[in-house]
């Protein structure tokens, strides 16, 4: 490691501290950089955080963690030392469609999922078995990807030491739509919409969009990693990464907005702040939305990086899609659908331990798709339902009340006539009673609702997207838009991390484990540079 510089404040600032941003900082300094991590927020976690909020604790998004219980950051990090524990669930998934068909269960075990399927979809059992053939080696093979910057050289490792099982099905599936897919397995509507909702709908794009046919691979990923809560919350992982980060000596500076990333000659030297305070280091990761960072943060940059510049300003900014209603709950809710008899039937005691995703027909999510382009929500929404309290105790109320978490996808941020003043989030309530016991709108003791405009407001989110990776790991092995798979700019010292880059979105955290290999990588190469004769 490079020795620290005379006259800088740190070796290394990470701007934003959602979960990539905290792993990636948590690696730096364990390798024995001084490390800071700024935040624009009072809190860490970003969007993978839990607040107190209507007297209990509520998950900002949605709590399951698979993906980043697929990379060694947990065990790489010590984040079980530093007060982190899961809940495993056996129950992945329920799928629930609005078409009237019946519910479809998905657990870790997959012949529980086949013999599920023998009582509620015996149609889908055979097409089940295959797609479960042919799905599994893809699932393993984009997590083994993940573990590792998308270079040509460690890519061919990961392919060797797998014997390219499942790459023919993931270079065939990265090119069709998700509808396409669906359609050579399954016919129930629900697995269908399941799927779709898991996949393209939280990406905020239509089931029917070349490209998105690695989306099929959630119900897959359901049976390589066992799904799980942290204890605590969402949050709990965070809080971990933070603890782990500060026990080696990182700093983290809450309540600090970056507005300027500092260049002078060729190389980023540190940020500056709102205020105007200046973080000098040789090194900076962006852990936040990149095309800010880039197109209004930058000062300058080096000739031979224009063309970079460029690129990004002529990137179109996208608009958020997705609220959630938080509310505390004096009943747990029975939905209709999931009537005693079936539940016995398939050997589920309580269904709402796993995150329902209730939707319709993939002709409707397409409509749904084009009505939010418009600026509307569709009559009948895309649900992603969870009682976080359910299978964790610790996330009920006080007084003993649960907490109730629906996800509403395709709702737009140009919302027509505005979120402020509007209805949408209290019909959406409305539509989810309907789905459930008589009355269940009565037990509603209180509720909330983020909309786009309120990430934007509370999270710093522009325009309330999520930034997430819109490659494949086919385009990341190519190195399309090579700042966001290979983790480093034309800008000497200026890294990318986050949700933004490979391998995209969800709490996983391989981005921020990647980005921290690449900065070292290249701070190595440098002292090597620097020791070698002239």
């Amino acid at each position: 490691m490079p020795p620290s510089v005379p006259g800088r404040d740190t070796d290394v600032v990470v701007v934003g501290a959602g979960h990539n941003g905290l792993v990636c900082a948590a690696y730096l300094a364990r390798a024995g950089l001084r490390t800071v991590l700024v935040e624009a927020r009072e809190s860490v976690g970003g969007c993978a955080s839990t607040v107190h909020a209507l007297g209990a604790r509520v998950n900002i998004c949605n709590c399951d963690h698979m993906a980043v219980r697929s990379v060694p950051l947990i065990e790489e990090l010590d984040l079980g030392a530093h007060g982190l524990a899961y809940v495993d669930l056996d129950l992945a998934m329920v799928a629930q469609s609005l078409e009237g068909d019946r519910p479809a269960f998905v657990f870790h075990d997959v012949d529980r999922t086949i013999e599920a399927l023998r009582c509620t979809h015996p149609d889908d059992v055979e097409g089940y078995h295959r797609y479960v053939r042919d799905a599994l080696p893809v699932a393993r093979l984009v997590a083994d990807l993940a573990l590792d910057p998308p270079t040509p050289g460690k890519v061919t490792r990961r392919l060797a030491a797998r014997r390219a099982d499942g790459l023919a099905t993931l270079l065939r599936w990265s090119r069709r739509s998700v509808a396409d897919v669906l359609g050579d397995y399954l016919r129930s509507p629900s697995l269908r919409g399941a799927a779709v909702a898991a996949g393209p709908a939280v990406w905020g794009l239509s089931p029917y969009t070349p490209g998105t046919g690695l989306g099929v691979l959630r119900m897959a990923m359901c049976h390589t990693i066992r799904p799980g809560r942290p204890v605590g919350g969402s949050g709990a992982l965070t809080d971990a990464v933070r603890s782990a980060f500060e026990a080696v000596g990182g700093t983290v500076r809450t309540g600090a907005r970056i507005d300027r990333i500092l260049v002078e000659g060729e190389r980023v030297v540190g940020v500056r702040t709102a205020t105007g305070e200046e973080l000098r280091a040789d090194t900076v990761v962006v852990a936040s939305d990149p095309r800010v960072a880039f197109t209004e943060w930058l000062t300058r940059v080096p000739a031979g990086a224009e063309p970079f510049l460029r690129r990004w300003r002529d990137r179109p900014a996208h608009d958020g899609y997705e609220s959630k209603i938080d509310a505390v709950v004096g009943e747990v809710p029975r939905f209709r659908a999931l009537d005693e008899a079936l539940l016995d039937a398939v050997g589920v005691a309580d269904p709402l331990e796993a995150t329902s995703y209730v939707a319709p027909g993939l002709d409707a999510i397409d409509a749904a798709h084009r009505a939010a382009a418009e600026g509307r929500v569709a009559d009948r929404p895309i649900f992603l339902v969870n009682m976080p309290s359910v299978a964790d105790p610790t996330m009920r109320t006080a007084a003993g009340d649960h907490v109730l978490s629906v996800e509403v996808v395709y709702t737009p941020y140009a919302l027509q006539g505005g979120w402020t003043d509007s209805d949408e989030p209290s019909r959406w309530l409305d539509v989810f009673a309907g789905l459930v016991q008589d009355g269940y709108r009565d037990t509603v003791r209180d509720w909330r609702v983020m909309t786009p405009d309120r990430y934007e407001s509370e999270f710093h989110l522009p325009r309330g997207y999520a930034q997430s990776f819109a490659g494949t790991p086919v385009s990341a092995l190519l190195g399309r838009d090579p700042e966001l798979s290979r983790y480093r700019t034309p800008v000497d010292g200026l890294f990318v991390t986050g949700a933004a880059s490979f391998p995209g979105a969800g709490v996983w955290g391989a981005p921020g484990r990647n980005a921290a290999t690449v900065v070292l990588d290249a701070l190595d190469r440098a002292t090597r540079s620097r020791r070698s004769p002239s």
